[in-house]
């Protein structure tokens, strides 16, 4: 089993995420590790436990980390994800769960010192950057460093040229891009070029609700708000679920295809947050990251549906037909 640690800002997608992780049996998750972004860390802390309720996995710890960027002004995007951050579910606290004395960055210190274990990072870069100020050589045992963020050539969302999760703390993901670039080593950013490309539609949703009703009922019920958001902002019949497809690219690097590139983050201005991908090498700079452009929608969909749903490959083909 690959070895991970998620961290996130659970968010929606986020939440589907963790799903689709805890489901997978080529992963164990040893920790979830919260990030302020969709949501305060507070309040990601207390969805990441409503999702493990959900799934039964309360065994899986989740540890609290930075509750701002590391400069700029916390921006949430509770627009986007809802007053609860979970579509406006509402769901119920889980009762006996609070917040560890150890944080994120001191769990993740010591976790990935014991080797062979990946980061699949589904928020802003905050808690990253700050393992680099505490201890580099813990950052630098990352096995794989798989990032859901940033955009290539794909406009943003929340500026016309940044993705949100860079957008929101371009300085830690200018420090975590420039770390690796100074250690030889590469981020692979499944950024908006191929997000864009995987969206939950209402054909899909209803197909979840037939085929398992449980888990398609609480899909729909934490996705609703982000349906209503995304036809309102962007005229999309369905939502996209971003954070899903970094789980899925480290589980089979077959879903994605890309290039390398060096790649930094912008930190001010009108352009903050922009991912620089210098593809056409006018640097003269080591590649740092793997920027993912194309996606097998048709294998993503076929590994979500199946293991969210818990049926075989055949159960779902009706569905799968229906992707392009």
């Amino acid at each position: 089993m690959k070895k991970i640690i998620i961290d996130c800002d659970p968010g929606i997608d986020d939440s589907l995420a963790i799903m689709l992780a805890l489901n997978s049996p080529e992963v164990e998750v040893l920790g979830i590790t919260v990030v302020a972004g969709n949501s305060p860390v507070e309040l990601g802390f207390d969805n990441a436990k409503r999702i493990l309720s959900f799934l039964g996995r309360l065994d899986v710890p989740v540890y609290v980390g930075a509750d701002r960027p590391r400069e700029r002004e916390y921006v949430n995007a509770l627009d986007t994800h809802g007053e609860d951050g979970l579509g406006e579910s509402f769901l119920p606290k889980v009762e006996g769960q609070e917040i560890p004395e150890e944080s994120a960055v001191s769990f993740m210190r010591r976790t990935l010192k014991s080797g062979d274990v990946s980061v699949v990072a589904l928020g802003p870069l905050t808690n990253l950057a700050e393992l680099i100020d505490e201890d580099r050589d813990a950052f630098l045992s990352i096995k794989r460093l798989v990032s859901m963020g940033g955009n290539f050539r794909s406009h943003g969302n929340c500026s016309p040229v940044a993705e949100y999760n860079y957008w929101e703390d371009p300085h830690s993901a200018r420090v975590v891009f420039e770390t690796l670039f100074e250690n030889h080593r590469k981020l692979e950013m499944v950024g908006l070029d191929v997000t864009r490309q995987i969206v939950l539609t209402p054909k899909i949703l209803l197909s979840m609700k037939k085929i398992n009703p449980k888990v398609g009922e609480f899909v729909e019920k934490i996705t609703d708000f982000y349906f209503k958001f995304h036809w309102e902002w962007e005229h999309i019949r369905g939502c996209v679920i971003n954070d899903p497809l970094a789980v899925a690219q480290f589980i089979d690097p077959d879903i994605l295809k890309g290039f390398e590139a060096y790649t930094d983050v912008e930190i001010g201005g009108i352009s903050m947050g922009q991912t620089v991908v210098d593809s056409m090498g006018f640097y003269r700079k080591e590649s740092n990251a793997v920027i993912y452009t194309e996606v097998d929608k048709r294998a993503f969909w076929e590994m979500f549906l199946t293991r969210l749903l818990k049926v075989k490959p055949k159960e779902i083909e009706t569905v799968l037909k229906e992707i392009n």
